[in-house]
């Protein structure tokens, strides 16, 4: 280690939450049961991690991704599919066990309560306005409880193009928004429906973690964020540490993507992580950092 090293604020809470844990921890005891029907299928990513989905092709359980969780089911013919963390459509469920398959749900606790949610709401009558991600699993198995009852919304400008007319309007999310994005999008609905009923189905991790890299990243010179590109809560992680605490931020899959010219004049840099990076990802780029010297990563003259 150098003389001088570069100091490493190591934010927390940071990293897996309880669903990506339960999740995985699914997936691994299903390959190892010999009462389980073989193969095992996952349909799309365990959560939105490669290095999580990697870890488990070593129990022999097959990763199906695209974009349509109900067509991904034409590739299997028999054995045994899990449901994501983020949650799949009652018309997915019923397509599987038509086809025959035994099916095991890991869908995080939370996410499963904002599709009770949506259940309820829309028996009940009400239009519902789902702020979420377009393209995002989460979004379309929720959606998919009450296609005619729910308008996905990501914008303000998504909000002005609304062509409703309701007494019963609820307004519910996805659980892996950026807090501030959320509250200023909710804020902007009730201005036009002031009689909308508000369910912020944010998920506690969510929010702790961005509050954590806000309030401790502010006191870094750069920010890096571990985790997968597609994974929503970590692009969110960046996006909070640049707007509400000002701080350069970047998202790296591993140790490997990071560049040392980044580092050049950099005194302290904060490292946090995506609800589903795994922990030992996280430890590497943290043993790197604390490895470094800063004589030798002075700015040059």
């Amino acid at each position: 280690m150098g003389e001088s090293p570069v100091e490493v604020i190591k934010i927390s809470p940071r990293g897996y939450c309880y669903g990506v844990v339960d999740a995985i921890n699914l997936a691994k005891k299903a390959a190892q049961d010999p009462y389980v029907p073989k193969p095992v299928y996952i349909l799309g990513a365990i959560v939105h991690n490669r290095h999580a989905v990697e870890s488990l092709e070593q129990y022999g359980i097959i990763s199906l991704d695209g974009p349509d969780r109900e067509a991904l089911l034409d590739q299997v013919t028999g054995g045994t599919v899990i449901f994501t963390a983020h949650g799949v459509s009652p018309a997915v469920k019923r397509k599987a066990k038509e086809k025959g398959l035994y099916c095991i749900d890991a869908t995080c606790p939370d996410v499963t309560r904002t599709h009770a949610l949506v259940r309820e709401l829309a028996a009940r009558g009400y239009t519902i306005l789902y702020i979420g991600k377009r393209g995002h699993p989460e979004p379309e198995g929720v959606i998919g409880e009450a296609p005619d009852s729910v308008h996905l919304v990501e914008t303000e400008a998504d909000v002005d193009a609304l062509q409703i007319d309701a007494d019963k309007i609820a307004v519910t999310t996805q659980t892996t928004l950026s807090k501030w994005d959320t509250e200023r999008v909710i804020n902007y609905i009730l201005k036009r429906f002031p009689h909308a009923e508000v369910y912020n189905d944010l998920c506690l991790a969510t929010q702790e973690r961005q509050e954590a890299a806000v309030n401790q990243g502010r006191h870094a010179d750069l920010v890096l964020v571990v985790g997968d590109k597609r994974s929503n809560n970590s692009n969110r992680l960046v996006q909070v540490v640049q707007e509400i605490a000002g701080r350069p931020a970047r998202l790296i899959d591993s140790v490997a993507d990071i560049d040392p010219e980044w580092l050049r004049g950099v005194r302290r840099v904060a490292v946090t992580a995506g609800s589903s990076t795994p922990s030992e990802i996280t430890r590497e780029v943290v043993r790197y950092l604390e490895s470094l010297d800063l004589d030798v990563l002075a700015p040059k003259q």
